[in-house]
């Protein structure tokens, strides 16, 4: 993350307002899934609770922000394509996914430099998670 959005101690998990901040953007992207027309694909891969869902997602975006590494200690390496594989990823469930984490990202209080990175690399992410080709 840029030196201009945070202190030298700060990372972009204490800028997203540490535990509760992050449990704040999960939260929030998972309704988004749940209520949007707009990411009804994505969220028929889903189960029928997303209790699961948002406590993994939650514990990955802490550890990959900076934050404590309770994913890796609990999962292992994240290995997010292999992990994966068993959905069927296209650009459609890649846009719907991100249409709910921009917004998500949007609402969120943080530096926009930082709303702005973590977007840019959310979307490399997502791109990278398609695994089947567009019908």
């Amino acid at each position: 993350m840029s030196a201009e959005a945070r202190t030298p101690t700060e990372t972009p998990y204490e800028l997203m307002g540490g535990d509760a901040g992050v449990r704040r953007l999960v939260d929030r992207f998972y309704d988004l899934m749940d209520s949007a027309p707009e990411a009804a694909t994505i969220r028929a891969l889903h189960a029928a609770s997303l209790k699961a869902s948002r406590d993994k997602l939650y514990l990955y975006l802490s550890y990959w922000t900076g934050g404590p590494q309770t994913y890796v200690e609990q999962r292992g390496h994240p290995r997010l394509r292999a992990r994966h594989l068993p959905f069927t990823i296209s650009s459609r469930e890649r846009d719907e996914w991100l249409w709910c984490m921009d917004r998500a990202l949007d609402e969120h209080a943080m530096p926009d430099s930082l709303r702005e990175q973590l977007r840019e690399r959310l979307h490399a992410l997502a791109d990278h998670m398609r695994n089947r080709p567009d019908q």
